[in-house]
């Protein structure tokens, strides 16, 4: 059973920041056509907490984890909700329990072998054993919540690729049987995600100090695993920040927003084409971590080779940041994350090497 002694004790605040060069990052199927999410009135790229989460499911399914929402095919059919909770509650010998005992076991049970509900929470509206119902909430609170993301700046579609598709479209159509044209992509946008994670929540889905700790490589790495369809490949993580607070129920909140565009070091707006013409302005995120360093246990951080940074002056890159988050929170409170290294470690435990 999961240790409900290693509950998350301290809050953390999350930034995460990505990329996507020719892609579609969250299509918009309400639009007609599958349209990139932009913002009409600022035309920023918009990405959904929903497509984020999904992204991170996806990725704890393929480490091995129990993922109680996603799509599984077994034996041709898909595989329900009601098999996958019965599944999970197999286990469970009603007779083996007291009634008062009843209820943790169950509930204990199902929140072991369901990782993304421990992050996230879920609504069971499923049926199953009507014994095992009378035993779990309604639905399940996530304590880790993402904002919706936003582009750093505003974007623009490709319209040279959808140009493209319809030379194809022309060409090939009559033997192909047609040609589907609704492929929009958006041709550069450096997306910026914040999130938290709630310590109080934590003890409702029994979220351990080491699930926390396993978002530090899974954000990564799913952005690196998970963008492989034809919309979605060409996006990559470029920043990933947790701060772990020392305090209950503190965090400043909306670090996101102290990352901005240096527009001095970066090219105009309209001509951003890759992460090489920019440069990230981390001076007032850092010195909010500065006045709040007190209260800041620990700062886990990793950026991309090729990301640009700029501090005070000087522009370079991911040892910018974390020379300047040292000097702003201590030495001793910054982890560089090393996520190759580290990500073994949080493997189901029959993956882990």
């Amino acid at each position: 059973m999961t240790d409900t002694t290693d509950t998350v004790e301290n809050r953390s605040e999350i930034v995460f920041l990505y990329d996507a060069v020719d892609a579609n990052p969250n299509g918009n199927p309400l639009s007609g056509a599958n349209r990139p999410r932009i913002d009409p009135q600022t035309q920023q790229a918009i990405v959904t907490d929903v497509r984020l989460k999904r992204y991170l499911r996806d990725q704890l399914d393929d480490d091995g984890h129990g993922v109680y929402i996603r799509n599984v095919q077994e034996e041709g059919e898909q595989y329900t909700r009601e098999q996958l909770l019965a599944d999970r509650l197999k286990e469970i010998d009603l007779d083996d329990y007291e009634d008062d005992e009843l209820a943790d076991a169950v509930f204990g049970e199902f929140l072991e072998e369901s990782a993304d509900v421990r992050y996230f929470g879920a609504t069971m509206s499923v049926d199953t054993n009507d014994d095992y119902e009378d035993h779990l909430p309604d639905h399940f609170t996530g304590p880790v919540q993402f904002s919706p993301g936003k582009s750093m700046h505003a974007v623009n579609e490709n319209e040279e690729y959808d140009s493209l598709t319809s030379v194809i479209a022309t060409q090939e159509g009559k033997e192909q049987g047609g040609f589907d044209l609704d492929d929009h992509r958006i041709q550069y946008g450096l997306i910026r995600f914040h999130g938290l994670v709630d310590e109080h929540g934590a003890a409702d889905t029994k979220l351990t100090a080491e699930d926390v700790e396993r978002l530090d490589t899974l954000c990564w790495r799913a952005l690196k695993n998970q963008t492989v369809s034809r919309s979605k490949v060409g996006q990559e993580p470029r920043l990933y920040c947790r701060v772990e607070y020392a305090d209950e129920s503190y965090h400043l909140g909306g670090l996101d927003k102290d990352l901005a565009l240096d527009d001095a070091e970066s090219k105009p707006v309209d001509e951003l084409r890759n992460v090489r013409d920019l440069t990230v302005a981390i001076d007032d995120f850092v010195e909010r971590l500065d006045g709040a360093s007190e209260r800041v246990e620990r700062v886990r951080v990793v950026a991309s080779d090729v990301l640009s940074l700029s501090h005070d002056g000087d522009v370079g890159g991911p040892d910018v940041l974390y020379d300047a988050l040292r000097d702003a929170v201590g030495a001793d409170a910054v982890e560089v994350v090393d996520v190759y290294e580290e990500y073994v470690a949080t493997l189901a435990r029959d993956d882990a090497a």
